[in-house]
């Protein structure tokens, strides 16, 4: 891949580098969903778009109708609500973007007891369907965002419940090509450090769109193999200290609208 090297860091020099920010009341979430969505759009309409841009050929307008069969996996964590924002911001869209020819259809599966619920309430009004886990394994999906962990996953084993069982149904057809994942931050059940995994389970994502700092886990052990194209989110952060690592990604973006 002949991406762009950009620093990478750990899930806490991030966390720290987020705290003052939200502090401050910048709603974080909505920014990083709204990229989020953007990735999406770009993977429904020209499939591996991503990886393209990452070895250097150039990006397809995303200029198609928005067509196709997207599932939700939501955490009950930030990465979660992320992924539902983005859910909802694909489904009413930006209002400049909608097309009178969009087919597009989101399920929203819970893999905790709690979720971010105004992201939530958000997607279900903006016309996603909440379906259980037997309904997710018996439908077919042209694409799955990722939002189950997120950087603070911890334990062993680090998928537990629905968010295991869903994830060992859906992990022949991401092997097999069948369904593409997009992941938020980083894999579910990757580690944001090292790289490594607590058992095996992970779906491979096909793109990982990571946040405010590239996760140093998506560069190391069991990292490169499992995120696929990195999009990196900026935020402007200013991380006073050295990075403890690099990354290659397929592109950055910045994630604040102007003036933030």
């Amino acid at each position: 891949m002949t991406g762009v090297w950009v620093p990478a860091f750990t899930a806490a020099q991030v966390r720290g580098e987020e705290e003052p920010v939200l502090a401050r009341g910048v709603p974080l979430m909505l920014y990083a969903a709204r990229m989020l969505a953007e990735v999406v759009a770009a993977e429904l309409v020209s499939p591996g778009t991503t990886a393209r841009a990452a070895y250097g050929q150039p990006e397809d307008l995303v200029d198609g109708p928005l067509v196709g069969r997207v599932l939700v996996l939501a955490g009950g964590g930030d990465n979660g609500g992320d992924a539902l924002y983005a859910a909802a911001a694909l489904l009413q869209w930006l209002p400049l973007r909608a097309r009178a020819d969009d087919a597009l259809e989101i399920d929203v599966l819970r893999t905790s007891e709690r979720v971010h619920e105004q992201a939530w309430a958000t997607a279900l009004a903006g016309g996603a369907r909440e379906v259980s886990v037997s309904e997710a394994l018996s439908s077919r999906y042209d694409l799955v965002i990722d939002g189950i962990l997120g950087i603070g996953t911890v334990g062993a084993p680090v998928l537990r419940g629905v968010a295991r069982e869903v994830v060992t149904g859906l992990l022949p057809l991401v092997l097999g090509g069948a369904v593409r994942v997009v992941a938020v931050d980083v894999p579910s059940g990757l580690h944001p450090d090292d790289g490594t995994t607590a058992d095996g389970l992970v779906l491979p994502a096909a793109v990982t769109v990571t946040f405010g700092g590239v996760k140093l886990g998506l560069t190391k052990e069991q990292g490169p193999a499992l995120c696929g194209a990195v999009v990196w989110v900026e935020f402007g952060f200013p991380f006073a200290f050295p990075p403890p690592g690099a990354a290659e990604v397929a592109y950055a973006v910045w994630g604040l609208p102007e003036g933030e």
